[in-house]
This record gives structure tokens, C-alpha cells and sequence, in this order.
């Protein structure tokens, strides 16, 4: 995981395994929560994967790639790596204290350690309130 700073106002691609077990879909909805805070804006990553021309570009063209996995497999930072487009940071949820598990239920704090993780320490952004573009504390 990388300890990169994120706060200051550039592209950002959040790029979230969607795996079949409750870690990937706290990727997933972790990768939301921040779209829905204005931290970045989230992309298709089979898109990418699929070798669509123009989500390849994108990715290629963007300031800065969160790329969140759910487990140590790290099928979302593999993608990447297979064309060639390494992410600025990389998250994996197992890696946080959270187990793999395939009960699609999980609670709300565990998507909340992992947006923490992808924001830094002690970076918190409410709900719904965006803070792309805002100075956090790494940055002051």
C-alpha cells in the first residue's frame, strides 16, 4: 500500500476489485463512498481489462490511479500491470484486518477503514460533503 498523498486537485481514477466475496465488495462500495465524496471518480476496470481503446487511454492519461483490491489475489493491480499502467497507490482490503469471507454482509466501518486507508491518515471526509481539490492534513 502505498503511503502517496492524494490531496491535491488533479485526476483521480479509483479502480475497485468487485470480487465475489464481502472483501471485494467492500472495495466496491469503498470506491463509491469516495466517488460519491469527490475524492475521485471511479472506472470500469474490465473495461480496461477488455482492452477497450478508450478506457485503456484513460487510464494511461490520468494524473493519479487508487487501485483498491479486495485480497492478496490483487486482480485489480494485476490488470494493470499486464498493460503496462502501474497505480499511484494500491489498497488491499484483507491487508487492513478485515478476512475474506463469502457472507456478502459487512460493517459499515470496514468500508470506512479502507477509505482511510486510501485518503491517508487522519484525512476524514463526511458523507456526501467533497473534498477533492481541499487540502488535508498531509499536505499543510
Amino acid at each position: 500500500m502505498s503511503e502517496a498523498c492524494a490531496c491535491e486537485t488533479r485526476s483521480v481514477m479509483i479502480l475497485p476489485c468487485s470480487g465475489a466475496s464481502n472483501v471485494g465488495q467492500i472495495a466496491n462500495q469503498a470506491a463509491l463512498e469516495l466517488r460519491a465524496e469527490g475524492y475521485g471518480r471511479m472506472y470500469c476496470i474490465v473495461g480496461i481489462g477488455a482492452h477497450i481503446q478508450p478506457m485503456v487511454q484513460s487510464a494511461r492519461d490520468v494524473d493519479r490511479i487508487v487501485a483498491i483490491d479486495g485480497c492478496e489475489v490483487c486482480c485489480a493491480r494485476k490488470l494493470l500491470e499486464h498493460l503496462e499502467i502501474r497505480p499511484h497507490q494500491h489498497v488491499v482490503v484483507t491487508q487492513l484486518g478485515i478476512e475474506k469471507s463469502y457472507d456478502i454482509t459487512w460493517p459499515s466501518e470496514q468500508v470506512v477503514r479502507v477509505k482511510e486507508a486510501v485518503r491517508g491518515p487522519g484525512v476524514a471526509s463526511a458523507a456526501g460533503s467533497p473534498s477533492a481539490g481541499k487540502k488535508a492534513a498531509c499536505c499543510t
